[in-house]
């Protein structure tokens, strides 16, 4: 069980923190550039919550657990930009389907974050992971 804690608190901090200066430093300005007229004033922080609790999870069962089960740093890293690159295209590619106007360069950009940041947030939840095993 503790395994699974160290896991899933480091991916959520790892994930948290990376996406936080994407969006809110990185990138804010190219964001509202393309959906200025479709972003709320300030986020639903709820639903924001939501997502980061139940996509750390995921990161966690899809991908770190797998990788640990095999000892491999770069089987954690492949999972997680796998599935960071499904869940953002699932995403951005349904919008780019049902909304007038959705940047099409947008969606590139987000899936390409959403990759990178993922296979980031699965690495280091591995990483530590091991490293606290190692150390008890």
């Amino acid at each position: 069980m503790t395994r699974v804690l160290v896991a899933y608190a480091t991916t959520l901090i790892v994930f948290c923190c990376c996406d936080f200066v994407w969006l809110g430093w990185v990138a804010k300005d190219y964001y509202q550039s393309q959906l200025a007229g479709l972003l709320l004033a300030q986020p639903n922080w709820a639903a924001a919550v939501t997502f980061y609790v139940l996509y750390a999870a995921g990161i966690v069962i899809f991908c770190i657990s797998p990788a640990l089960d095999s000892a491999s740093l770069a089987k954690a890293a492949l999972l997680g930009a796998l599935l960071g690159a499904l869940a953002y295209a699932t995403y951005d590619l349904s919008n780019l389907a049902t909304l007038k106007s959705w940047p099409i360069a947008l969606s590139l950009l987000d899936i390409a974050w959403g990759a990178f940041v993922t296979g980031v947030a699965a690495s280091a939840g591995y990483q530590m992971t091991r490293l606290v095993g190692a150390a008890t």
